[in-house]
């Protein structure tokens, strides 16, 4: 099917989805995984376009239910950032939940600087009020992640589920890492090395709430 300026490419969206999703199926090894965790490494893959994601995939495979059975019982998703807020899917979730931001809280700049930190690491030090049993997703900043672990050693409210991509050159992979040698008790999924965004946050989050009506049978 040609596109009205005379280039040859395909408009059907059901047929690019189709597609989309036969091409990582045929490029990805996704035979080793438990089947709710393929079905969002499919997700992963389909955000950001790369099927080598597998080998560096590090999760707890009870990530999928802890996570949907926190959002079934009306729990909050946290973000890192507006970015990654804005890529979940908002009418998927199960109980209209909460997508908290705090990035833009009027007493950020000041805490970070008080604290000598980012305002990503700052931003997440006001989570521990509605952390208990939330969802925490974390698509940017890898000081938030640090932030983060660094609280749960202190006694913070653990979480139901940890989606952790932070991107970049500068600490991404170190906080990742730490993630998936400890995390803390909390069901988690997060994929080693410098990739990631908020794109793919967003998309692990959507395959598990696309998942609500049988997990993980329904839309992906």
């Amino acid at each position: 099917m040609r596109g009205d300026s005379g280039l040859g490419y395909l408009r059907d969206p059901e047929r690019i989805y189709a597609e989309s999703f036969a091409i990582i199926r045929a490029e990805a090894k996704l035979n080793g995984l438990p089947p709710a965790i393929a079905a969002i490494a499919e997700r992963l893959m389909h955000a950001c376009g790369m099927t080598d994601l597998v080998p560096e995939l590090r999760f707890d495979p009870a990530i999928g239910d802890s996570a949907l059975a926190a959002l079934n019982d009306d729990a909050a998703i946290l973000t890192d950032c507006e970015m990654a807020q804005k890529a979940i899917v908002a009418a998927r979730l199960p109980a209209r939940n909460q997508i908290i931001c705090m990035l833009n809280d009027a007493s950020v700049p000041e805490l970070a600087r008080r604290l000598a930190t980012t305002r990503s690491a700052a931003a997440v030090s006001l989570w521990p009020a509605r952390l208990s049993q939330a969802v925490a997703v974390i698509g940017n900043a890898p000081t938030a992640l640090f932030a983060l672990l660094e609280g749960l050693d202190s006694g913070w409210p653990k979480p139901a589920a940890i989606i952790a991509f932070p991107v970049g050159f500068v600490g991404a992979a170190e906080a990742k890492q730490e993630l998936a040698r400890d995390s803390r008790g909390v069901p988690f999924i997060t994929l080693l090395g410098r990739r990631g965004g908020s794109a793919m946050a967003g998309a692990a989050v959507n395959a598990i709430t696309g998942g609500a009506a049988g997990w993980p049978t329904g839309e992906r």
